[in-house]
């Protein structure tokens, strides 16, 4: 496929979405087509950009056919999808041609954006293991955020013991030592796990470069795994995994279906060959239902390290840096009391203290208002709020729902339709988007896997029966109390 000019890119690209818009329907394109962009054609690639990790896996696995047959009828040689993800909103380099293969399993291609410090470009589809200039395996699978290092980590006493294990791994992994193995680190959202593996990564990797490092969040390593399969290439896929130095999975209660059984198989080769595994996750090792006993139990025996929610202290700390990190920037200074005061207001987690920093930076600059407590009280109104309502969490949705209705977790998340499940499942859904922030694919997404609009239908046909059936309505209130209190 040749390489068109700029022009004639922009007007095949506006054909191929419309005919995706007439071919899905106005809803599911403005959902999952929108924001895709036209990147480059290269021979028989078609290389599309998305601004979310999510998204890039989500229409690759699910749209690849239907996105290339309406590029088809202009370009009959298209035959291949690749999707990669934007970084602040810069499209992503061009497709280099495929190096040397040394072998059929599949590594990414190591990423100089990565090394450098750049921002960090998304892994090819179906990635393969590549010579780098003699320097062995870069970092591969996930993109590595650059600004997540030890450096810029502020630890306290709801996560020393994490901070200091994370720490220890790196320096063990570049003297080619294993400490603990697994390590398993689990905590609410926002309290800065990621942060954390990031920041393994970062320093064995900077140490030495020859080091097969591979970083992957679950839905990565569920989509690479799906994506093996279909291209009869799931054996490739596992030897791939089985030869990293150190494997880091991340958000690891998303993981479902076969690719948890194929997580355990990998869990248990890289173990045996004392290789060495961390993992994260927002439940301990016992609540990951998703996994069977086998892997919990290789998880738990391993080390758990969990971290608290933050102190005052620690609140504090982690606003001075961010203060201290807009005065070097922008000149700007944070008095004591407004950072007293953002400690002490903002509970939730380390991503809002981040927000009310960058919140209040804006309204500086937007308004040229001083950097005073009155001014914080008056942008920081939500996340004051927020604090008051207690936070509820799908798994806590999941849990009351299967006590309730006496229906087993993993059948909530299971594709049986019989109406003994069906009805806790879409009530289940239904207290998930009333009660959260989370927004449609991901609730999908949590109930296992499924798509947005079964979640929306769910949510319509619940408020319908609350209508209809006074007895059902009181039920399902009961159900909010018990998850608010």
């Amino acid at each position: 496929m040749s390489d068109s000019s700029g022009e004639t890119q922009r007007d095949l690209w506006a054909r191929v979405r419309a005919r995706l818009k007439t071919s899905v329907g106005e809803d599911v394109f403005t959902s999952w087509f929108a924001r895709l962009e036209l990147e480059e054609l290269v021979d028989d690639l078609v290389h599309l950009s998305a601004p979310t990790r999510f998204l890039c896996s989500w229409v690759q696995s699910h749209y690849a056919d239907r996105i290339l047959e309406a590029f088809r009828h202009d370009l009959p040689e298209a035959g291949r999808l690749q999707v990669t993800m934007r970084v602040n909103g810069q499209a992503r380099p061009r497709l280099a041609p495929a190096p040397e293969v040394l072998s059929e399993a599949p590594a990414a291609q190591p990423s100089s954006a990565a090394a450098s410090g750049a921002a960090p470009v998304a892994a090819p589809a179906m990635p393969r293991l590549v010579r780098d200039n003699g320097k062995g395996d870069a970092l591969s699978g996930s993109a590595i955020d650059p600004r997540m290092t030890f450096e810029s980590f502020v630890a306290g006493s709801a996560n020393e013991m994490a901070f200091g294990v994370a720490r220890q791994i790196a320096n063990a992994a570049i003297n080619n030592a294993v400490t603990f193995n697994p390590v398993y680190i689990h905590s609410t959202v926002g309290l800065g796990k990621s942060h954390l593996l990031n920041a393994i990564a970062h320093q064995v990797s900077e140490a030495d470069p020859s080091k097969n490092i591979v970083y992957l969040t679950a839905d990565h390593f569920m989509y690479h795994f799906i994506t093996a399969v279909q291209r009869q290439s799931a054996l490739g896929f596992k030897e791939w995994l089985r030869r990293v130095d150190l494997l880091l999975i991340d958000d690891m209660q998303f993981l479902q279906g076969k690719s948890a059984t194929e997580f355990g198989h990998t869990l248990g080769t890289l173990l045996t060959g004392a290789k060495q595994v961390v993992v994260a996750g927002d439940a301990p090792p016992r609540d990951l239902e998703m996994l069977d006993e086998r892997v919990r139990s290789r998880l738990s025996g391993g080390l758990v390290v969990p971290i608290s929610t933050f102190d005052l202290d620690l609140r504090r700390d982690i606003v001075q840096r961010r203060a201290e990190q807009v005065n070097a920037r922008f000149g700007m200074q944070f008095p004591t009391a407004v950072i007293d005061y953002i400690a002490r207001a903002v509970v939730s987690h380390g991503r809002d203290l981040d927000g009310a920093v960058n919140r209040l930076v804006a309204a500086n600059q937007l308004t040229g208002e001083l950097i005073t407590v009155p001014l914080a009280e008056k942008t920081l109104a939500d996340l004051i709020r927020a604090r008051d309502a207690k936070r509820v969490r799908i798994e806590d949705i999941l849990k009351a729902v299967s006590r309730h209705y006496k229906v087993p977790r993993n059948e909530l998340l299971s594709a049986r339709r019989s109406r003994d499940v069906v009805r806790p499942r879409q009530i289940a859904m239904y207290l998930a988007k009333a009660l959260t922030a989370r927004s449609l694919p991901e609730i999908g997404r949590r109930f296992g896997g499924r798509d947005h609009t079964t979640v929306l239908h769910s949510v319509r046909k619940v408020e319908q029966m609350i209508k209809d059936d006074l007895e059902l309505g009181q039920e399902i209130e009961l159900l909010k109390r018990m998850l608010e209190e």
